[in-house]
């Protein structure tokens, strides 16, 4: 509490202090100054209040637009998170955060539904160009180290691919003597509408597209194995994706070249990539970046620097429902779930350290009106399972670009291949 008299400039002032203070030393900063009824015989007072959490604005305005209880908003389970994980201050073992007791109905303070997308278009705008950027200085080391002459890339005409691609078009416009070579694979469950929107878009782009239909080559390898390919089981699925890395990395070898890998963040979180296909390449350029952000990032390129034909292309494919196109009719979400749901769990669970139990009751005040209680709890529980027992495929990922506060490449997330999520599963029944 303070009583201290308004000044121009004073509050802008005193915003950044609060949020350097706060994010320093991992607490929560609240101020609350003298306001209306003090003497304004030499100055006047702002009531003015601001709560800080970790270097973020929660509140900051008059005292009176507030309730009593603001404060009881703060998340002290994440505050205790990051002291915990940069161990520069001491962690209150006991603190737990916010109230989440089952009658708890109050919480006012509000989540964004899409925690790795700016609300603001302004920032956005900045967010995009920046991991556009960034993707493109990565990708350039990496040519220049390896001395390739050929980004080799597998497109599908799918959101992940379209974006690889586009880092790879702007590092072999940017290093004479590098070019790309991108290829699609359709096989059984290829559609017309994403092959024919892989050609196109490598054609705007002016890159060499190859066409290389693996159907026959994994029909042989079933023969081979002895499987029956009217069984769409997990060997139908994983041998087309680990045929379709074949191709890739001996079309890579074949002209001194590296293969770019295309999954993104959500996919790792998920386990959503078959082991020793496409889980693997020489460089994964999308491994830092969630499916809600890659979808932005390729409108916002089909709005900003793309020909009107280009971005036709590119806005067909982000209105394509996601598919790893392994069976018919395919789409992701119906089998895992809705990725805005999974990229709102992956924040919560690795950023803010939060319990399942905890992520449950914010995701129900979040999406309330969008998903209800029993849909949240049946993909949490999805989440929970996949994110643990998946482990050991990004134990052994190839180096990629960390691109925000979430990553989960080896050495940002150090956990064992064999971990146990028995108490987060356990910390589920909680909710019920």
């Amino acid at each position: 509490m303070k009583a201290e008299p308004e000044t121009v400039g004073r509050e802008a002032y005193l915003k950044a202090a609060a949020s350097v203070m706060s994010y320093d030393g991992h607490c929560a900063l609240v101020s609350a100054n003298a306001g209306q009824g003090e003497s304004t015989a030499g100055a006047v007072y702002p009531g003015r209040v601001m709560i800080y959490e970790n270097g973020r604005e929660l509140l900051a305005g008059d005292w009176l637009t507030y309730r009593v209880d603001f404060a009881e908003d703060i998340d002290l389970g994440f505050i205790a998170c990051e002291r915990r994980r940069n161990g520069t201050v001491p962690a209150n073992t006991e603190t737990v955060g916010f109230s989440l007791a089952p009658g708890m109905t109050n919480l006012e303070r509000k989540f964004s539904r899409l925690p790795f997308v700016p609300g603001n278009e302004d920032e956005l705008a900045e967010r995009c160009e920046r991991v556009l950027a960034m993707q493109m200085y990565a990708l350039e080391k990496r040519v220049k180290h390896t001395g390739a002459k050929k980004l080799v890339i597998g497109v599908s005409g799918g959101l992940d691919s379209t974006l690889a691609l586009i880092a790879c078009h702007s590092v072999a416009a940017a290093i004479e003597g590098t070019d790309v070579i991108a290829v699609t694979m359709p096989c059984f469950g290829t559609t017309d509408r994403t092959k024919s929107n892989a050609v196109k878009l490598c054609e705007q782009l002016g890159v060499e597209i190859r066409t290389v239909d693996i159907s026959e080559a994994v029909n042989l390898h079933f023969r081979d194995i002895g499987h029956d390919p009217e069984q769409h089981n997990a060997a139908f699925e994983n041998a087309q994706a680990r045929e379709r890395t074949q191709v890739l990395m001996d079309i890579a070898n074949d002209v001194n070249g590296i293969v770019v890998g295309t999954g993104d963040l959500s996919e790792l979180a998920l386990g959503w990539a078959t082991y020793g296909g496409d889980q693997m390449s020489m460089y994964g350029v999308n491994a830092g970046i969630p499916k809600t952000l890659i979808q932005r990032i390729v409108a916002h390129y089909a709005g900003n620097h793309a020909n009107p034909e280009l971005a036709a292309v590119l806005r067909d494919i982000v209105d394509t429902p996601i598919s790893p196109e392994l069976l018919p009719g395919q789409k992701t979400e119906d089998s895992v779930g809705p990725y805005e749901l999974h990229d709102f769990f992956l924040y919560h669970t690795v950023r803010r350290g939060s319990s399942p139990a905890k992520i449950y009751r914010i995701a129900k005040d979040t999406f309330a009106g969008v998903y209800d209680s029993e849909t949240i709890l049946r993909w949490l529980k999805t989440f929970c399972r996949r994110f643990f027992s998946q482990q050991f495929k990004r134990s052994c990922s190839p180096d990629g670009v960390r691109i925000g506060s979430v990553s989960l490449a080896p050495g940002d997330l150090d956990l064992p291949s064999d971990i146990c999520g028995k108490l987060w599963l356990d910390g589920i029944g909680e909710i019920i």
